[in-house]
């Protein structure tokens, strides 16, 4: 088959599975390609699985190939339904469609009658010592294991026992199935791994028909036999897994044997990229959730603002390679921002208001200006601004005592208000504690657009909303959730001590109305790029959350 892309016009970045995929093609071995993604449903998917989904189904897709959907749900004891359907949701938010759904569970009977084979073949024995006797015969890195004294248990005994373990004739523990392969390998994994356990759990799609669960690394090949995947991509933690992955498919009488290829899992700075921590973020009540948008999951991210294109952006950005490496999280970040420059809307929103009063506009009336919704992209058309005698701006575009090189407002001087005229300070007001309550300034009705003098420069410009037009709104502000790049890299410490007390924070807003006129995401003019909050935001108490600041910050702090 060709080689060539018809789904995607752009250049793609070629790195080594692709070239593995290349040449399986042009030789012959593969007529056509099969990938997959196995999430286990025990908690909801990261930015580290994305680089994962956007791999397996990228690759299929450029060689009209196929990915499938199989949930890794051989241990009941964690997963649940609610995960599988938040993984459906993510990857379809992605821009992805597998093939078939399929689930490990159903395999169950096809992956028993696999382990009956290796047990009738003296491959495969029934292990009666506990999880810490194993552990120690196993050996070490420098020191070969022992043969358990269970090792040469007779066939009919281990089929006997494997049998009666299904029905649920023993507790948790009692036994476990291992495959009997070389207890003096260099590599642990093959120092007869167990490949079946107890677990006297009802699974969430079989109920109480099975007692006994397979290990990830028996389950995980056959899967993919069955379900003829041709090139199985996993992490790099799973490379020492490898030869027994190909093991068990040499050893049962099973005609397809994918390639197993290892590639480095994406590791982003200031996170976590683990269920499990984050579980426990969860559970212990640290954030609000899993897509509290703090979080590095795919639905915060979605619920924060990032659009999904950026996400597929970066993922093929940082690339695909076997080298370990910490990516930081600006890097994401800047492709949030090249996303959202180019389709997110511009409105204004007053973070920390400032009243302006301009005492030569009209009381009670309302003049409308016009805006451009976008100002590369025509199409999305212009927006009607509301301005009134009194405004809103923001604290800090006003300085009483400015420091060299403002710009911005200030006492004897002008500044431009965005899409509208410029004003001059006339007077300011305080309150008896000292505090500024209001700026008394005119305006020059010359500087209108379109008249005269129109294009006279000032050098500051600030953005503004209407006090009797602009809508209050809660404002959401979203830093790193941990304040060290590493928190797992100090071992005496416990990760959740460097969660950052500054990542979340708010503000009463006042916002232009026109960002109510729909769109999931909108810039705020100078200050970010902004959408409604999914879960919290309603008509009478607007949330919004700021996807991401108009400039990286942490770049300025040397980061």
């Amino acid at each position: 088959m060709s080689t060539d892309s018809s789904t995607d016009e752009k250049t793609k970045v070629s790195h080594f599975i692709r070239n593995i995929v290349i040449a399986d093609l042009s030789s012959g071995k593969h007529q056509s390609i099969k990938t997959r993604f196995p999430p286990e449903p025990n908690g909801y998917l990261h930015i580290g699985h994305a680089k994962a989904i956007c791999l397996n189904f990228e690759l299929a897709r450029e060689f009209s190939g196929l990915t499938n959907l199989r949930f890794d749900d051989t241990n009941p004891a964690k997963e649940e339904e609610v995960y599988a359907r938040a993984i459906e949701a993510d990857i379809r938010w992605l821009g992805y469609q597998w093939d078939e759904l399929c689930h490990a569970s159903d395999y169950f009977e096809r992956f028993y009658d696999y382990a009956v084979e290796l047990i009738t073949a003296g491959k495969a024995y029934v292990e009666e010592l506990s999880a810490d006797e194993m552990r120690e015969y196993r050996g070490t890195l420098t020191e070969a294991g022992r043969p358990s004294p269970w090792r040469e248990r007779p066939q009919e005994e281990s089929l006997d026992l494997f049998a009666r373990m299904r029905t649920g004739e023993f507790p948790d523990g009692a036994y476990v199935l291992r495959a009997k392969i070389d207890m003096a390998s260099p590599n642990i994994k093959m120092r007869d791994p167990a490949i079946y356990r107890i677990r006297n759990i009802p699974h969430q799609r079989t109920g109480d028909a099975w007692h006994i669960y397979p290990m990830y690394d028996f389950a995980h090949c056959i899967s993919d036999a069955i379900e003829g995947i041709t090139h199985s991509l996993c992490t790099l933690e799973f490379e020492d897994h490898r030869p027994l992955y190909d093991w068990v498919l040499d050893n049962i009488s099973i005609a397809a044997h994918p390639q197993q290829i290892e590639f480095a899992r994406l590791n982003l700075d200031y996170t976590v990229m683990s269920k499990r921590r984050l579980k426990l973020l969860v559970d212990e009540g640290l954030v609000d959730g899993w897509d509290d948008p703090r979080m590095p999951t795919l639905a915060a991210m979605r619920r924060r603002g990032y659009p999904p294109q950026a996400i597929r952006n970066f993922a093929e950005l940082i690339g695909v390679t076997k080298s370990e490496s910490i990516i930081p999280l600006g890097v994401l970040e800047n492709e949030v921002r090249n996303e959202l420059n180019q389709t997110a809307p511009r409105a204004m929103g007053v973070l920390d208001p400032l009243k302006i009063v301009l005492l030569n506009f009209p009381e009670g009336e309302t003049e409308w200006l016009e805006a451009a919704r976008h100002p590369q992209d025509e199409s999305m058309g212009k927006r009607k601004v509301p301005i009134t005698r009194e405004i809103y701006i923001e604290r800090g575009d006003f300085m009483e005592e400015p420091v060299r090189k403002y710009f911005r407002l200030k006492p004897g001087g002008e500044v431009r208000l965005r899409n509208a005229f410029i004003i001059k300070f006339v007077e300011l007001m305080k309150d008896e504690n000292g505090e500024i309550v209001e700026i008394r300034c005119e305006l020059d009705p010359q500087t209108r657009s379109g008249m005269p003098e129109s294009n006279r420069r000032v050098k500051g410009t600030i953005h503004w909303v209407s006090a009797e037009h602009g809508v209050a709104a809660e404002v959401r502000l979203y830093d790193r959730l941990f304040n060290v790049e590493n928190p797992l890299a100090d071992k005496q410490r416990d990760f959740q001590e460097f969660i950052n007390p500054d990542c979340l924070s708010k503000a009463q807003a006042i916002v232009e109305p026109s960002v109510f006129a729909g769109g999931e995401n909108f810039q705020f003019e100078r200050v970010g790029y902004f959408c409604f909050d999914s879960k919290d935001s309603t008509a009478d108490k607007p949330v919004l959350n700021r996807t991401v600041s108009l400039r990286d910050s942490w770049a300025k702090r040397g980061q």
